[in-house]
């Protein structure tokens, strides 16, 4: 049997959209739809629609045809819609669909469970496919963490809809009749430039924490403004945020300041009172501590680095202070040595045109130089403009080969020349080391002798 509901979609207007390319049309439109279910038992019974799609846009199509053949509602959801919306190619392509988890496996020859108790199920095509998330509609439980519902009930698109976080990430489109359905204003926020919480935003918030720092991230990259309802809850539940994992936490910072509205998004962070929260450690409320570090932060490239971000944020810490902030972030261990070297080095290129070729050149062969050159350029301190001048200088005309030849005497080549380990390799390595960059020695013949010298 099949049991047909009707659902309204609540825009009454008809509106035209593109939708990457002007040859893509989104209508909306209140026309009421009739969703069938059909029993899993039956699914493969059915005449299903064939997998053929070269790409994970057409793939979420194919599978939203497929969900569709069975009887069930399928829809684009979520970010996808905005960012189409926006004329923004989406990073991924989410469907929601009216079937159950254990409907969805049944469908597809290929799924991943990675949270079945909460309607989700992924898909997974070829290479070029890709994989595409599949949630069931469903109206979250009670909130026990601040992070995650209790228990889910499975419902309507509707339903589905009022339980996101903002308008703008609650609406649906429809491939097939191109229309896109929106049961929470989330086109006019959109013509608006606004991010505002669905419902009562308090609300929102109370059941998952991490979307305090949400709405600061989508109103930063948007460059939208947040509703001043939604702007008030931020900044009287800012305190709150630490109920999140420091990993969460960290992941919203990250995609913060890898975008080029990084500034946007500090700026509002410490407005709403969340970059206090989370960086108990940092002198923010020091209006000349806080300037220099906002302004580094505006003045560094667009593609610059998470962990340059960082360091401009944090470079006023003392030494040490750096390495602990990260650590409560829970950061890798390669971003935290990053952001802590640029930060404890920041002062290393003072001088640099009186530096000896040895200490200068093991400078510039570090790593992380080129981003150390940008976190002092980005300070834009009048003291260090001649230095920053000249390493560039020196390293726009100097071939790597010669900043960091290949080293002429190692340590095997000690005891094979009858040098015995022992504490003090290391010092004469590094002192041959700097013979060589100086441009004192060239040959292994030349750095024996000069080792022989010195041990």
């Amino acid at each position: 049997m099949i049991d047909c509901t009707a659902t309204t979609v609540t825009k009454p207007d008809v509106t035209d959209y593109t939708l990457g390319d002007s040859n893509s049309r989104f209508v909306v439109s209140d026309e009421p739809k009739c969703v069938g279910r059909v029993s899993s038992r039956f699914a493969t019974n059915l005449c299903l629609h064939k997998m053929t799609a070269t790409n994970e846009r057409d793939f979420s199509i194919d599978v939203i045809h497929r969900l569709r053949d069975a009887g069930f509602e399928a829809l684009w959801a979520g970010g996808c819609v905005r960012d189409s919306l926006l004329g923004r190619e989406p990073g991924d392509y989410d469907v929601a669909t009216s079937a159950r988890p254990d409907e969805v496996k049944n469908l597809f020859r290929r799924t991943l469970n990675v949270g079945a108790a909460f309607g989700v199920m992924i898909v997974l095509g070829n290479k070029q496919q890709g994989q595409v998330e599949v949630a069931t509609f469903r109206a979250d439980g009670e909130y026990l963490d601040g992070r995650r519902p209790k228990d889910v009930t499975f419902c309507s698109a509707e339903q589905d809809a009022l339980r996101r976080d903002f308008t703008i990430n609650g609406m649906f489109y429809d491939p097939v009749a191109e229309q896109v359905i929106d049961y929470v204003g989330g086109q006019e926020d959109l013509k608006q430039q606004v991010i505002r919480a669905i419902g009562v935003p308090a609300e929102r918030f109370e059941e998952d924490k991490l979307r305090l720092l949400r709405a600061i991230r989508f109103a930063a990259r948007l460059n939208f403004g947040l509703e001043e309802n939604t702007a008030a809850s931020v900044r009287e539940m800012a305190t709150q945020i630490n109920v999140v994992s420091a990993e969460r936490i960290a992941q919203e910072l990250r995609k913060m300041l890898e975008h080029p509205n990084r500034a946007v998004a500090m700026r509002l962070a410490r407005e709403t009172g969340l970059l206090q929260a989370v960086f108990g450690q940092l002198a923010i409320n020091d209006d000349a501590v806080w300037s220099t570090a906002i302004n580094s932060i505006q003045r560094l490239e667009p593609a610059a680095s998470f962990e340059l971000g960082l360091a401009a944020l944090l470079q006023s810490l003392a030494a040490g202070a750096t390495t602990k902030v990260c650590r409560k972030l829970k950061l890798a261990n390669k971003e935290i040595d990053a952001i802590t070297w640029l930060v404890d080095q920041q002062n290393a290129l003072r001088g640099a045109e009186q530096f000896d070729l040895a200490r200068l050149k093991r400078l510039l062969s570090e790593p992380l130089s080129g981003e150390l050159i940008a976190l002092v350029q980005a300070r834009d301190d009048a003291s260090d403009a001649d230095d920053v001048a000249f390493c560039l200088d020196y390293v726009g005309k100097t071939p790597m080969e010669v900043i960091n030849p290949p080293q002429v005497l190692t340590g095997d080549d000690l005891i094979e020349a009858g040098f015995k380990p022992g504490p003090g390799f290391k010092s004469l390595l590094d002192a041959v080391r700097d013979a060589q960059l100086n441009g004192e020695v060239a040959t292994l013949a030349e750095a024996i002798t000069l080792a022989k010298s010195l041990g």
